[in-house]
């Protein structure tokens, strides 16, 4: 990492004057951020980019800019006279054990424990259900901070697991390799990893890397050339066989994984650079000394692929093709004929796995999870009764299990883990946790339904404290997502409490773009329709104001990555709508997001500017693009030092437009968050950065916070 990154300050910066931007502007005064006369030009239309020097994160200037930038915002929120009261309630609500479902090697169980406010969970493992936990690996120790990440992958008999470290919230992970029964690290060192599993296969593992990108520009270099490689344990990383390659599509992704038995190769190979939505598939036979891929799916189209297991030489494949809902087949090498074990049906397939000898499946109603056991040639044997309308996931796991664990959440329902015993067909809770504070009956889920400017029927899920009363003057946190086939779930945040408990009400919108209903609601969210997205979200809130949960002046606004692009093209095209916004590691700048790191994966989704007619449609709601000098709702934008996936520039750029252009009085800020990445990279970071939002909503939509017994301080 070079240290110059974004914060390094240089006898060679700029002497920044700081000014008054737009009309008093609560009387802040921002950081003068220099312009320059850059112009591009896309099919005939000649772009102003007066900001492009904020796209070089080794810049002194830039570190500068980010310093000053801090300054401002970190000195406005120490002015909220509740700030600290706001952090030390999230603190205690976030105090409680967190779980994860354990997962199982051979005898012995594996699972992830946090004890409340560690940094980061820790692996344990056991001896059966009811053996004595101990202590595999704790990634605490690791730095003083606890910014460095662990992930755990264990061979079939658990001899050997990989072990990825990822530091400051990185998408870059190293591999190395611990003899598990000892708990001892061995030489073995695998660099520059990304969109990578690691696919055991006797002593060795397939992942996949890129080649080393230029020093001191590791976290903004576009990453091209994903390649394939198999590492054989007690080797050295230059011994290292290349498996797959692809020189002349530099963009693809090339992804490696294994079937239980470790007989098949899989290699996934996705092209969405060029704006494809499916990928191709092929398999190895890893008992032949001929290391040939045979192809499942030869060409990459807009039909996705995905194996769900082998059956002896066979394949259970989920896939969309001819199925916009989605459908799980069987694919029989030797003849290549298809055949439907679970045909499409009216609801969305949400996922498929296997586990002692039967396939489970979840489906979508309405955004809620439906979960059903079938024999592994598709005979319906039972469904997975969950507790309400809410979330659930796992019921994956080992051909030879006897049951299987699948944890369960929604809005109110904080997350719990359930056993499935596959011969009773039961349903029993493993685990469950206990909020400081929380109790779920004083709350009340619902979801509701609007119709967008198109006439179409999306669906709304709100979450409040019981006895609400519909008179507009609700303080109201909208929330939405909308894009790459990812369903926003209804799902629990302890966090999130903070918010309810003062009379906020909570929306999860479910905007077209996203996996709801299927890969047609997905498509219809995605490059020229992008528009759809930005309606419906509107139109939600629209809804909650026309029916009294809320006004304007008690509206805010939030989304993360995608959802920061949603939230950024909403507060161009309705600012009146709203009292607030937070856009959070936001897609600012759609005319170049495919420029940096890997923003090219995103095309399939959003299209490109290098396509006249995509152009003019992202040109039409480019956050950065469409900024007007009018006056905007209070915004408060976040980024991060180690974002390598959305890089910082989309808000550095975004931050200074808007503060350039706001013609009200309401704050525009940027927080900077440093060792963070894309997401907070540590629970500390996650408290922190969540605490000043919440200041900053209730600071903005003139609510005074009273948590419990802080009430009284």
């Amino acid at each position: 990492m070079n240290k110059n990154r974004l914060f390094a300050l240089s006898a060679f910066c700029c002497v920044l004057t700081v000014i008054a931007v737009g009309v008093a502007a609560q009387k802040l005064q921002y950081p003068m951020t220099r312009k320059v006369d850059h112009v591009d030009t896309y099919h005939g239309t000649k772009v102003a980019d007066p900001y492009r020097w904020l796209e070089d994160d080794n810049s002194a200037e830039t570190a500068k800019w980010v310093e000053a930038q801090n300054k401002v915002t970190f000195a406005y929120l120490e002015k909220i006279p509740y700030r600290t009261k706001i952090k030390e309630r999230l603190e205690q609500l976030f105090n409680y054990p967190k779980i994860g479902a354990p997962f199982r090697k051979g005898e012995q169980f594996f699972f992830y424990k946090n004890d409340g406010l560690q940094n980061q969970s820790v692996l344990y493992v056991q001896k059966g259900l009811n053996g004595t936990p101990e202590v595999v690996l704790d990634p605490n120790k690791w730095s003083p901070d606890g910014t460095v990440r662990l992930s755990f992958i264990p061979s079939k008999d658990a001899k050997y697991a990989v072990i990825g470290v990822s530091k400051s919230g990185s998408d870059w992970q190293e591999y190395q390799v611990m003899d598990v029964a000892t708990r001892k690290m061995l030489s073995d060192k695998v660099e520059w990893v990304k969109v990578s599993g690691a696919a055991w296969a006797g002593d060795g593992f397939f992942y996949s890397r890129y080649p080393a990108p230029e020093k001191g520009r590791e976290l903004s270099t576009k990453n091209e050339n994903h390649q394939v490689w198999f590492h054989r344990v007690g080797t050295s990383q230059a011994q290292d066989e290349l498996v797959y390659e692809d020189k002349a599509n530099p963009q693809r992704f090339h992804f490696a994984g294994t079937t239980e038995d470790e007989r098949f190769l899989l290699l996934n190979i996705s092209d969405r650079g060029k704006g494809k939505k499916g990928n191709s598939l092929f398999f190895r036979d890893l008992t032949k000394v001929e290391k040939k891929f045979t192809p499942i799916v030869a060409e990459i189209g807009d039909d996705t692929f995905g194996i769900v297991d082998n059956l002896g030489e066979k394949f259970l494949l989920q896939t969309d093709k001819g199925a916009p809902n989605g459908k799980v087949v069987l694919y029989d090498p030797k003849t290549e004929k298809w055949s439907d074990v679970l045909p499409e049906k009216a609801e969305p397939l949400q996922g498929a796995g296997t586990a002692g000898g039967k396939l489970f499946a979840t489906y979508l109603k309405d955004v809620t999870t439906k979960a059903y056991v079938y024999s592994l040639d598709g005979k319906l044997e039972n469904e997975v009764k969950m507790p309400g309308p809410g979330t659930a996931g796992g019921f994956g796991g080992n051909n030879d299990d006897k049951f299987v664990f699948y944890n369960f959440t929604s809005l109110n329902y904080p997350p719990t883990i359930f056993r499935y015993d596959i011969a009773s067909k039961k349903s029993s809770v493993f685990r469950e946790v206990s909020i400081p504070g929380f109790k779920a009956d004083e709350y009340e889920t619902k979801q509701v339904f609007f119709n967008s400017k198109d006439g179409t029927r999306v669906p709304m899920f709100l979450v409040y404290k019981k006895g609400l009363k519909l008179d507009g003057t609700n303080p109201t946190l909208m929330y939405g997502y909308g894009g790459f086939n990812i369903t926003t779930s209804p799902s629990f945040s302890a966090l999130r409490i903070g918010l309810l408990e003062n009379g906020f009400v909570y929306a999860s919108v479910n905007m077209r773009g996203g996996s709801e209903y299927g890969e047609k609601w997905h498509e219809a969210g995605t490059k020229l329709k992008k528009q759809n997205v930005f309606d419906d979200f509107i139109a939600a809130a629209e809804w909650l104001i026309a029916n009294k949960y809320t006004s304007a002046d008690k509206l805010a606004m939030n989304g993360g990555s995608n959802g920061g692009l949603l939230v950024g093209a909403v507060l161009n095209q309705r600012p009146d709508l709203f009292k607030a916004a937070v856009p959070q590691v936001g897609v600012m700048d759609m005319l170049r997001f495919h420029k940096f790191t890997i923003g090219w994966n995103w095309i399939a989704d959003y299209g490109s500017s290098d396509n006249a007619a995509e152009f003019k449609a992202l040109f039409a709601y480019s956050p950065i693009h469409n900024i007007r000098e009018i006056k905007y709702p209070a915004t408060l934008i976040t980024t991060a030092d180690h974002d390598d996936r959305v890089v910082p520039a989309h808000s550095f750029k975004y931050a200074a437009t808007l503060q350039e252009k706001q013609r009200g009085e309401a704050p525009i800020l940027i927080r900077i968050e440093t060792k963070s990445g894309h997401g907070a990279s540590n629970t500390a970071k996650q408290i922190e950065g969540t605490a000043d939002i919440y200041a900053f909503l209730f600071q903005n939509l003139g609510v005074t916070p009273k948590f419990g017994n802080m009430a009284k301080n």
